[in-house]
């Protein structure tokens, strides 16, 4: 393989993540109740933590599905399943703190809360990735 190569396959796997990324961020965006854009434009520093933590879990994922896949394609499917399952475990979190609402508290401005999505999106970004393997 020549390096010309390879720089075409980086481009093209650091391209195509690019806008998985940006797919896997607009798709939070419209499926969340918050409207975090909105959010961080007021200034809202839980909204910030918590989806900064979602793109942070999202390239985590990405990560994961270019390092093990196998082609290009792989990369897409793998990836595509990754961000899926990275937004079904965020409803899920939701189910699982029944003492706080989390929709409410990221609109208050909770910042703890914020911090706590910070740290459970990337979590969960971490243990998809790990999952991610042949």
């Amino acid at each position: 393989m020549t390096f010309l190569d390879l720089f075409l396959s980086t481009v093209s796997y650091i391209g195509l993540a690019v806008v998985m990324l940006i797919i896997g961020i607009f798709l939070f965006e419209v499926t969340t109740k918050n409207k975090e854009f909105t959010l961080i434009k007021n200034g809202n520093k839980a909204a910030v933590y918590a989806f900064g933590g979602r793109i942070l879990g999202l390239a985590i994922v990405l990560y994961a599905s270019i390092s093990n896949s196998v082609n290009m394609l792989d990369m897409v499917i793998w990836g595509s399943i990754a961000i899926i399952i990275q937004i079904i475990l965020f409803y899920l979190a939701e189910l699982l703190t029944p003492t706080f609402n989390i929709t409410n508290a990221i609109d208050e401005d909770n910042q703890a809360v914020g911090l706590f999505l910070l740290f459970l999106s990337v979590s969960i970004g971490l243990i998809i990735a790990a999952s991610l393997t042949y």
